[in-house]
This record gives C-alpha cells, structure tokens and sequence, in this order.
C-alpha cells in the first residue's frame, strides 16, 4: 500500500517539473531567475555561483544535486531517475546527456527500468555532446572529450575520448 503512493507521489512531481521545464525554455530568463526555476525543479536550493544556460532538460528533476560553481551550458539533458550528483566547480558542454535510465535486455522486462547514479567529481569537465551513461563515475578532474560516449568509470587526474570512451591522457 505503501509503494503506490510513492508512485503516485512521484508522477506528481514529474507532471509538475515537466510544467516548470517547460516554462524555464519558452521564456527568456536571466541566471537567477533560471537558478530559481530549477531549484524549484530539482528541490534543492542552488548556490548563487551556479550557472545554467538554457534550454535545459530532465525527464524527472528532483533527483539532481549540483555543487557549487557548476556551469551547465545550454541543451544539457539529465535524465536523473537514478540520481545525478555533480560536485562543485563541475562543467558541462553543450548538448552533453547525463542518462540514469535504462531498459533490462529480456524482452518479457523490456518496459522495466534499470536505475544506476551519475556522479561527476569536482573541476570535472564533461565536452560537448558528450554521453554520460548509467553507473558511470567521473573522478575529480577528469576531462570527457566532446562527443564522447563513457560506458565505464572514469578515474581522477584522466582524460577520456571517443567511442566508447578511452583514456588519452592522465593529467
């Protein structure tokens, strides 16, 4: 009986943060008043060093938590089901997708999901277009090149490229 609820709470949430979503990209918005809509998105009072540029994109919101001195550019998709934790001074380039979700390989399960966090170290540098998929941990200082598509853990201090993602370069 329990478990409905929460459901049911969930959906709410997402209705509602869906509506906010889509209000923060059909208007201009200056940087705190974008800050402001998506503290309310994603429940957590962002600090004033946080930038976001717009549009920006979740499928659910309030399972983002972010540092502070992150900089989001614009059309950044977090689908942050699992949860996305960014720590502070994090960047992320254009287009980059942060995705939490996935769908189990057995047919019969198919439209069960797989949940797995996202956690970005701090000064972490995610490039443009970047792919960040589910479970993936991006150690502190770690750079993902542009377009990159990161299926595994990426250590600290190391640079990372390509597709799937390969270390290039330790810092």
């Amino acid at each position: 009986m329990f478990a409905p609820q929460i459901d049911v709470q969930r959906h709410q949430r997402s209705i509602r943060n869906q509506r906010l979503v889509q209000e923060l990209n059909d208007q201009p918005h200056d940087v705190a008043e974008t800050r402001a809509l998506v503290s309310e998105i994603t429940g957590q009072s962002l600090d004033e060093s946080v930038e976001i540029r717009l549009p920006f994109y979740t499928d659910f919101g309030a399972n983002i938590k972010m540092g502070k001195r992150v900089y989001v550019s614009n059309n950044v998709m977090f689908t942050d089901l699992g949860g996305i934790t960014l720590a502070d001074d994090v960047l992320i380039g254009p287009g980059a997708s942060l995705i939490t979700v996935n769908h189990q390989f057995d047919p019969e399960h198919r439209h069960d999901l797989d949940l797995k966090p996202i956690q970005v170290g701090k000064r972490a540098w995610i490039g443009a277009k970047a792919l960040i998929l589910p479970g993936v941990t991006i150690g502190e200082n770690a750079i993902v090149g542009a377009g990159a598509v990161v299926t595994k853990s990426v250590a600290a201090n190391t640079v990372v490229a390509g597709v799937p993602a390969r270390v290039i370069k330790t810092l």
